[in-house]
């Protein structure tokens, strides 16, 4: 069977496009997705989140040693299962700063992506159980809703962080984005809202979509320069080619999709020869321009039972259980990382540049380690790093992982705002208000002062906070993949629409901009205007 669109990847801006190209009865898309299905329970607990990061749903890819990290190999999770990281993240909704894609369209050449522009495609893509106006939608298919009941401990992270000067924000996503406060999640009524839940279950229904899962898109299939369908592993050693009439749309991530085009043969000539795979056609920027937030954190060992840490004995995980199933309350309704903000980590930044998140107790997150006594984490992230990374082949072999390269810390400034951001984190952990909650501080431990003993301990324990970006730059020039248009340069029938396109990662989680990437790439295939719901007269001082 022939279809119009053929979609390569089913995550978050996948799901997303599949949906909104299938509401034309008039063309038949097919979303090829590598994974599997969303149906074990764990995708749609908040807190199933803790084992995501552990392995389940995902590819067990790490990255290449870091040269400005002792040589230290992270483990990189990338998801492989129906929705993508919004299937298996911690359900964060943040958009980013107005500069964020202001910068976009003035300095990276991306006309029509400013914050202007895109601010719609937030506002249709979104179902905000509190919010209404002109910054957020409410009739969207996307889950958006406050935590449920955050935990005491919670609401002393929000007094602590304003003894240390950072004031209060009820709305990281409205008229300003400084400050602390609890995070808006994509959660509906205790469960997680994937792009897989809202986007792509209630389109399943029409007869002109059709979902392939466990289907890896091996390449895509090229004539005259010109994208013409996919050949996917069909079981053993089988190959099928499936043909598209229209266009090809890769969706893979800022991983999967630059490791798709090389295996295609589309990418650096010199690295594809190299690599033992003809070069269908030359294009440098793929797999370049790989950005990512590194993340360093402090762990306070608590004065008593005030975060979910014991819910880790088999008891209490049984009681949780029964908790959420028969309340939709209690630890499993919560996404263990739901308050946290963003502030600056130098007087003259031009917008804030550090986010923390609150973990609701240790050893959360792989490679994270767990305290004897119930714990709490301060996540910082430095959030516009000048470093840049690359994605490459290790071998012709699909079978074969990419070689991944963020290379963190390239860049000296880095290396400073991350320190600043981890030391702010400590300094928040020390306020009058978290008293009656922490004990003392664990990680890095309060004897580490020295910039050379803060660096040792940030190379032994820092870790992705899972945000690539990308690797398939939208804009001109010769390292751009894409252009303004999203189709890719130099040959006919095929798009990028996933995160590989950011010209520079945006200062926040980045799900919510990939569906919103999802959502505009819809418009501009389709041929569609400006959607009806229109921007704010008056943008923020953001």
């Amino acid at each position: 069977m022939q279809y119009d669109y053929i979609i390569a990847g089913g995550g978050s801006a996948g799901c997303t496009l599949a949906a909104r190209l299938s509401e034309n009865p008039g063309v038949r898309v097919l979303l090829l997705e590598a994974g599997g299905a969303d149906r074990h329970p764990l995708y749609h607990m908040p807190a199933g989140f803790a084992r995501m990061t552990k392995g389940i749903g995902s590819w067990g890819w790490q990255t290449v040693p870091q040269r400005h990290l002792g040589g230290r190999v992270l483990r990189y999770t990338q998801a492989k299962v129906l929705g993508g990281g919004s299937s298996i993240n911690a359900q964060i909704y943040t958009r980013g700063n107005a500069r964020d894609y202001d910068a976009w369209a003035t300095e990276e050449g991306c006309a029509g992506w400013a914050y202007h522009d895109v601010l719609p495609y937030f506002r249709r893509a979104e179902n905000n159980e509190r919010f209404a106006d002109e910054f957020h939608g409410a009739d969207g298919p996307l889950g958006v809703s406050i935590p449920i009941n955050p935990l005491p401990i919670s609401e002393a992270f929000l007094r602590a962080a304003q003894q240390m000067g950072i004031p209060y924000n009820p709305d990281f996503n409205g008229t300003r984005q400084e400050g602390i406060g609890h995070y808006q999640v994509t959660v509906r009524h205790a469960r997680r809202s994937s792009a897989s839940v809202a986007y792509l279950r209630p389109a399943l229904a029409r007869p002109n979509l059709m979902l392939r899962t466990g289907t890896q898109t091996l390449r895509v299939v090229l004539e005259n320069n010109r994208a013409v369908g996919v050949e996917v592993a069909a079981g053993g050693n089988e190959r099928e080619i499936i043909r598209a009439e229209r266009e090809v749309i890769l969706s893979a991530g800022a991983i999967g999709t630059p490791w798709l085009l090389m295996l295609s043969g589309i990418g650096p000539a010199a690295h594809l020869r190299q690599t033992g795979i003809k070069v269908e056609h030359d294009l440098p920027g793929v797999g370049r321009n790989l950005q990512d937030h590194l993340d360093l954190y402090a762990i306070g060992e608590c004065t008593g039972d005030h975060t979910y840490d014991s819910y880790l004995q088999p008891h209490r995980a049984a009681w949780a259980g029964a908790q959420y199933l028969l309340f939709r309350k209690g630890p499993v309704a919560s996404t263990l990382f739901e308050t946290g903000g963003f502030w600056f980590s130098r007087p003259d930044a031009a917008w804030p540049d550090i986010q923390f998140h609150l973990g609701l107790g240790s050893g959360i997150e792989a490679g994270v380690p767990k305290m004897r006594n119930p714990g709490v984490t301060v996540n910082s992230a430095y959030l516009r790093p000048a470093s840049r990374g690359t994605v490459r082949l290790a071998s012709p072999d699909p079978a074969a992982a990419p070689l991944i390269d963020p290379n963190y810390w390239e860049a000296p400034e880095d290396r400073a705002r991350a320190l600043e951001g981890l030391r702010m984190a400590r300094e928040i952990l020390r306020q009058p208000a978290l008293r009656p909650f922490v004990l003392a501080e664990r990680m890095p431990g309060e004897t580490l002062t020295s910039q050379d003993s803060l660096i040792a301990y940030a190379h032994r324990s820092c870790k992705t906070d899972h945000h690539p970006v990308g690797t398939c730059r939208m804009g001109i020039g010769p390292e751009a993949v894409v252009g303004l248009d999203l189709r890719v340069h130099g040959l006919d029938g095929l798009r990028i629409a996933d995160a590989s396109i950011m010209p520079r990662v945006p200062s926040c989680n980045t799900n919510a901009p990939t569906i919103m990437i999802g959502e505009k790439a819809s418009d501009i295939i389709a041929g569609r205007g400006h959607p009806s719901n229109h921007p704010p007269q008056h943008l923020p001082a953001m």
